[in-house]
């Protein structure tokens, strides 16, 4: 059986990586875009690794252009971005499409997963977070619109923080 961990992953720099980088830590993976009106929600996900990422958990961002071309940017252009306007510190993936013929096979696994209305499939919007925890389960789907630092996000890290 395939997990998480074992899906073939790359860096924003092109490095070969994967999940399992992270195994025993909660991760939270979320789509990511520069020029969103959602964008500003990388401040909370930078809080949220500040404040959990030394009991066990990591951001990770996977930029997608996929919605209104809101990440045209290059790899070295959304580095630039992430880091110079909200200090990001957590690890930012190659861009990625997480719908659709091409979807990455990370986002086929993570779209399983139902949100907390019962609803699976496609990726609504950028920042849509998903919540892996430490064994490597999607043990949560958050959909766009809910903060980073919402209390029911927050809960959810919470619990499967393994520290």
């Amino acid at each position: 059986m395939t997990t998480v961990y074992d899906i073939p992953l790359r860096t924003l720099t092109g490095e070969p990586t994967s999940l399992a980088a992270y195994r025993g830590r909660a991760v939270l993976v979320v789509n990511v875009a520069s020029k969103c009106g959602l964008t500003p929600q990388y401040e909370g996900l930078e809080r949220l690794q500040r404040t959990y990422g030394d009991r066990g958990l990591t951001v990770v961002g996977v930029p997608c252009n996929q919605f209104a071309g809101q990440e045209p940017g290059s790899a070295e252009e959304i580095a630039t971005f992430c880091s110079a306007t909200y200090g990001v510190s957590f690890p930012l993936l190659e861009k990625s499409e997480v719908n659709g013929d091409n979807r990455h096979p990370l986002y086929r696994v993570l779209t399983e997963r139902a949100d907390a209305d019962g609803e699976a499939g496609d990726v609504q919007w950028n920042f849509e977070k998903f919540l892996i925890s430490p064994d490597g389960e999607v043990v949560a789907r958050v959909r766009p619109g809910t903060e980073p630092e919402a209390p029911e996000v927050v809960t959810a890290i919470e619990a499967q923080l393994p520290a």
